[in-house]
């Protein structure tokens, strides 16, 4: 059926349960055919047949991924004109030796992630721009030089060891570099800081990276994500960083840098995610005079685990605009990258999307990835500092917060009731503190509220009940002793009524009235309450007192028995 349409330019069976053998005899009579989609199936292998001629001389594009094989397909060979393949998702091993690649030296895009290969004798083709090969099982580098047409490199999850080679330096057109989770050591490369003002995304998170970090962003930069975390960096951050005007993205966590807060980052109009976490940073959180206002774009500040102390200081809550608001108001931070990507877009699309950040609370481990989305997940971790004093009320301000952890510092005062408005929140640590008072009722109008954490401080009273916190467990209160209430099993005493106005203390006034109305019961109401406002409003004279008790008392009982005696004879 396909042999007979000889103009056939693209065809797509992608996405179908085809398996079994491929006649590329067929297939290649249709001469003028320069796109073929075969992927998401499953077991192909392809079949030559006997004497037939299979060149594909106007192949320009082949997809081929996730369809099970397990080599390079032969008659690539003769796709001469071909400049995009797709192989990832398969179960290619070995190695690429130079023979295997003939033929494709008109290559533009590669993707061979997600394979198995051990091996690379060489890089295919002196054209290509995007290379992937992450998540095989690499271990070294070829010793060739990388095509200086590289634009975007993806090498990350592989086995890689050594140092980065000194190739790298030449590839000035590059607009990703991504060499994450492998076992690279030895120092960045200085030459990666000066290509700053072309690249866009530089990924070298989980290495074994060592010494000080390189100036980045000296001249003109365009450099919108960089992500050095989990390394053995150490010394100070470069101030030069404070010229990356794009940046969007800094993840310095799990290293060993010393240095104080980094204020003067503030001064950067689109950054958006700050991760210091499990450093050696110290000092108060200072906030430059000079940059107003400070901080305004950032969405996710992670200062965790580090020395920081003082106070917390209200304007950099205040500063925070993008927490003010819905975070679907503020632009992609891959938007832009992609955008310039030209031709090749719809590839490089979720490449841009591949870095993430762990976003940890006590009860929970969160992996935020970014995809071609605007950012989808705000939080402010500032735990297991030296922070003291109260938490500042002008955080209740911050309307689109995701997560807030205060946890493991040294804030007393009570919990601000303005966290009440914070509306979006969905996980809430402030446990191992010094906070006092009850837990503000106004915390159940937070009806996103999956994460609560409250333990280990000096709470007392009933625990608001009603919405979210109906689903909270003990744990969420532990080490609170004046605590009480549901989930607990301490119940809460129930108020006591008010005293009686008849029990009062026997030398109190009202006391001394009640005696003189029961008194004079038999011989009418009236008698008895004229006696005592006598007695009131003299001020309850000695003399009169003394009357009572020594002469009048006895015989007027006497007196009030007689009287009864003769109105019960009339």
């Amino acid at each position: 059926m396909f042999s007979k349409l000889e103009n056939l330019l693209t065809l797509d069976l992608s996405s179908n349960s085809f398996s079994g053998v491929i006649k590329l005899d067929v297939l290649s009579k249709l001469k003028r055919l320069m796109k073929l989609n075969l992927s998401n199936n499953t077991l192909l292998s392809w079949s030559t047949g006997s004497g037939s001629n299979t060149t594909f001389q106007e192949l320009d594009t082949l997809y081929f991924s996730s369809c099970n094989v397990r080599q390079f397909p032969n008659f690539l060979r003769s796709a001469k004109k071909l400049s995009l393949l797709d192989l990832s998702n398969n179960s290619i091993q070995g190695s690429i030796f130079k023979w295997e690649s003939e033929g494709w030296e008109q290559l533009i895009v590669l993707n061979l992630s997600y394979n198995s290969l051990t091996g690379l004798e060489h890089f295919p083709g002196k054209n290509l721009k995007f290379l992937d090969l992450r998540s095989n099982q690499l271990h070294n580098l070829p010793l060739t030089p990388l095509p200086p047409s590289l634009q975007g490199f993806w090498i990350s999850n592989n086995n890689l060891t050594g140092k980065i080679p000194p190739s790298i330096c030449n590839l000035t057109s590059l607009d990703v570099l991504d060499m994450s989770r492998n076992y690279l050591g030895g120092v960045i490369p200085a030459c990666l800081g000066n290509f700053s003002h072309e690249i866009l995304n530089i990924n070298l998170q989980m290495n074994k990276f060592r010494g000080k970090i390189p100036d980045f962003c000296v001249d003109d930069n365009a450099l919108m994500n960089l992500a050095l975390n989990d390394n053995q960096l150490e010394g100070l951050l470069p101030r030069s960083l404070s010229n990356c005007t794009s940046l969007k993205f800094l993840n310095l966590a799990n290293n060993k840098l010393s240095d104080t807060f980094p204020h003067w980052l503030g001064v950067l109009p689109d950054l958006q995610v700050l991760i210091l976490r499990f450093n050696n940073f110290q000092g108060p959180l200072s906030i430059s005079s000079d940059t107003k206002p400070s901080f305004s774009s950032l969405q996710i500040a992670d200062l965790s685990q580090n020395k920081f102390t003082g106070l917390l200081p209200t304007t950099f809550f205040q500063n925070l605009d993008a927490l003010k608001h819905a975070i679907s108001k503020h632009k992609s931070m891959f938007q832009e990258a992609w955008e310039n990507l030209g031709l090749y877009q719809h590839l490089a699309l979720d490449y841009y999307g591949q870095i993430s950040v762990n976003v940890t609370t006590k009860r929970s481990d969160i992996e935020l990835e970014y995809k071609r989305s605007l950012p989808i997940f705000s939080g402010i971790d500032f735990s297991s500092n030296k922070f003291y004093g109260k938490i500042p009320d002008v955080i209740g301000q911050l309307h689109a917060i995701h997560m807030l952890n205060l946890s493991d510092n040294n804030f007393i005062g009570h919990i601000p009731p303005s966290l009440g408005n914070l509306m979006e929140l969905e996980s809430l640590d402030l446990s191992s503190n010094k906070l006092s008072g009850r837990i503000p009722s106004q915390l159940t109008n937070l009806t996103f509220l999956a994460v609560l954490n409250f333990s280990d401080n000096n709470l007392v009273g009933p625990i608001p009940q009603g919405n979210q916190f109906d689903t909270f467990e003990n744990d969420s209160y532990h080490g609170n002793l004046g605590l009480c209430g549901f989930p607990l099993t301490k119940q809460c005493d129930e108020p006591k009524p008010p005293p009686s106005k008849f029990k009062e203390d026997e030398g109190s006034p009202i006391s001394f009235l009640w005696k003189l109305v029961m008194m004079g019961y038999g011989c009418g109401a009236v008698l008895g309450l004229s006696t005592g406002y006598i007695v009131f409003t003299t001020g309850r004279p000695w003399w009169f007192v003394r009357m009572v008790e020594r002469d009048w008392k006895p015989n007027f009982t006497r007196w009030v028995c007689k009287i009864r005696g003769k109105r019960n004879i009339h």
